[in-house]
This record gives structure tokens, C-alpha cells and sequence, in this order.
């Protein structure tokens, strides 16, 4: 009985050690496999990370020129405004003009 029990315990380690070895090259090969999608997944969302910044860049350079483009026309209106009312002063004071030498000549020819 003893050499039955003595195999028993023996074919126990035996069967512990060989499984052992069996899994640690394949969790050797696992722990590889996971460094390696790891990096794959950090190369990827710096990649990502690259891209939106200079998605963000090429936006704000354009809202940079609708900007500057908006200022333009709104100074090229405030121009064509202050031009519009200069006009508009010289014909009144034209026409006060016209209007006081006509007084004066029909004022001229009444004495």
C-alpha cells in the first residue's frame, strides 16, 4: 500500500510539473501577444490623438480667416456708410445753397 500511495504522490508532481511547463511558453507567448496589442492600441490613439490635433488646428485656422473676412466687410460697410452720409450732407448743403440764392435773387429783383 505504501508503494501505491508513494506512486500516487509521485504521479501528482510529476503530473504538476509537466503542467507547468506546458502553460508558462504559452502564457510566455499570451503575455507577448498583450504587450504587443497594448502597443499597437498606443500607437493608434497617438496616431488619433496627431489627427484630431491638426483637425482642431486646420479648424481654428479657418475660423481665424471667416473672422478676418467678417471684419472687412463689416469695415467696408461702416465706409460705404460714412460715404453714403457725406453725400448726403453735401446735396443738402448744395441744395441750401441753391435755395438761399434763389431767395436772394427773387429778393434782388423785388426792390
Amino acid at each position: 500500500m505504501k508503494k501505491i500511495i508513494a506512486t500516487l504522490i509521485a504521479g501528482l508532481f510529476a503530473g504538476a510539473a509537466f503542467a507547468q511547463t506546458a502553460t508558462a511558453p504559452a502564457a510566455h507567448n499570451e503575455a507577448v501577444a498583450v504587450k504587443q496589442e497594448a502597443k499597437e492600441a498606443k500607437t493608434a490613439a497617438k496616431a488619433e490623438a496627431k489627427e484630431s490635433k491638426e483637425v482642431a488646428k486646420a479648424d481654428a485656422k479657418v475660423a481665424k480667416e471667416q473672422a478676418e473676412a467678417n471684419k472687412d466687410v463689416a469695415e467696408a460697410k461702416a465706409d460705404a456708410k460714412e460715404k453714403k452720409a457725406k453725400a448726403h450732407s453735401k446735396a443738402a448743403h448744395k441744395k441750401a445753397e441753391a435755395k438761399e440764392d434763389k431767395q436772394d435773387s427773387v429778393a434782388a429783383q423785388t426792390k
